[in-house]
């Protein structure tokens, strides 16, 4: 096999391939270009977008060409794969800007350098599509009976499936037309989500160009306990700072079941393959060691050394006996609010710790809330000035989420 199928092979990358040992023989003849495509139809990327990613830098150090190709047109549309209901529809500004915001935080992981690694984005060709002629020249090579037997649309037969959502299958199979012509593109990867919509490319290649191309597909990273990967009790893991703290973003990597580590520290960070599993298979000690090297090496990559080594400072000052409490996420209060006290249930509100009141008293009940390390009686009260310690108090929710209050 190529070296570099190897690599994605050995990190539990491959799920499945359309043809894997003629893509190994093309790759063992000299670099490819392949593609990936996202639609930008949030604000951020979250790490579930990422697994493509971080084989596309793999697959671009073994020295293949990479693009990125943002869905500025299907975004438009929206791709019923993996979904239960049609997506929100938002407006072409909303999309330009996300697209603006996606490139950012990949070119941030990945560094473009419009060679070798560049983007594209496909309104440039289905924005201004005619009809009819899409229709006559692309929409006659598909048919509608094979497109029903994809589990995409298999799926979403059940709960309604959109005419809209419907064309989406011809639109990212003419992406995949378009890069050939465009760009020599022979390789599109993505989720196992995506096998349909990829399988599809491939055959209206084949059909149009009378070429070849192939598919790739990744699998839809589950933890042990059967949960979507990088879902929070606040949502998706957002790469965006500003809807996932740094700190917050390295605690969920520092907090992964010990079953999961060794498998996400081959997808989701770049150490040597026997480092990833000693480090996978440590015991005691070693293993939350292990965490914590997972949580610094994955927010590096996403937020910079610089953001990881605060988040691990914070970690420590909140778990491990560090002194830099400074790097502790925190929220500010005016000492004028405690001098006739604060609601013990409004305050772990307002630090992130719980959702609602009700979801705080329960905490409480349930012994989980302690603020500078006193575990709160079963009766939720209120806080005063007496609570203070060197200008704050530490709040945590159980073992793994803490906010620091600092007194102003």
């Amino acid at each position: 096999m190529n070296k570099a199928l190897e690599i994605l092979e050995e990190r539990g990358f491959i799920q499945q391939c359309t043809d894997l040992e003629e893509l190994s023989r093309l790759m063992d003849e000299g670099p490819i270009t392949l593609y990936e495509g996202c639609d930008p139809t949030g604000p951020s990327l979250h790490i579930g977008h990422m697994v493509p990613y971080f084989a596309m830098r793999h697959l671009h150090e073994a020295g293949h060409n990479v693009i990125v190709l943002m869905g500025g047109g299907t975004a438009r549309i929206g791709d019923p794969s993996g979904k239960t209901t049609m997506r929100q529809i938002i407006s072409y500004e909303e999309i330009d800007a996300n697209t603006k915001r996606f490139l950012a935080q990949l070119d941030k992981f990945m560094a473009f350098d419009r060679k070798t690694l560049y983007s594209d984005n496909n309104k440039n060709w289905l924005a201004d599509l005619n009809y009819i002629d899409f229709l006559r020249d692309i929409g006659r090579h598909f048919s509608v009976n094979r497109m029903l037997s994809f589990e995409a649309y298999r799926m979403r037969l059940e709960t309604g499936l959109s005419f809209i959502e419907f064309n989406y299958q011809l639109l990212q199979s003419y992406d995949f037309l378009q890069l050939y012509k465009r760009h020599g593109c022979r390789l599109q990867i993505g989720g196992d989500d995506q096998w349909g919509n990829i399988v599809a490319g491939i055959e209206l290649i084949r059909r149009v160009e009378g070429a070849e191309c192939f598919g790739l597909t990744f699998p839809l990273v589950m933890t042990s306990d059967g949960k979507k990967m990088g879902k929070t009790e606040k949502g998706a893991l957002f790469l965006d700072p500003e809807m996932t703290s740094p700190y917050e973003f390295f605690q969920y990597w520092r907090n992964v079941q010990d079953a999961d580590l060794e498998r996400f520290l081959l997808m989701f960070t770049f150490l040597p393959v026997d480092e990833c599993r000693r480090l996978g298979r440590g015991k005691d000690a070693a293993i939350n060691a292990a965490k914590e090297r997972l949580a610094w090496e994955v927010t590096a990559l996403i937020h910079g050394k610089e953001e990881a080594d605060k988040a691990l400072k914070a970690a420590k000052a909140a778990f491990g006996g560090g002194s830099d409490v400074d790097e502790m996420p925190s929220i500010t209060v005016p000492r004028t609010r405690l001098a006739s006290g604060i609601s013990v249930l409004d305050l772990f509100v307002e630090a992130g710790l719980a959702v609602s009141k009700g979801e705080a008293r329960r905490l409480v009940q349930q012994g989980g809330a302690s603020v500078n390390g006193k575990k709160l009686g079963a009766e939720a009260g209120t806080l005063a000035e007496g609570d203070i310690l060197e200008g704050a108090m530490i709040l945590r929710a159980g073992k793994k989420r803490v906010c620091r209050v600092i007194v102003v």
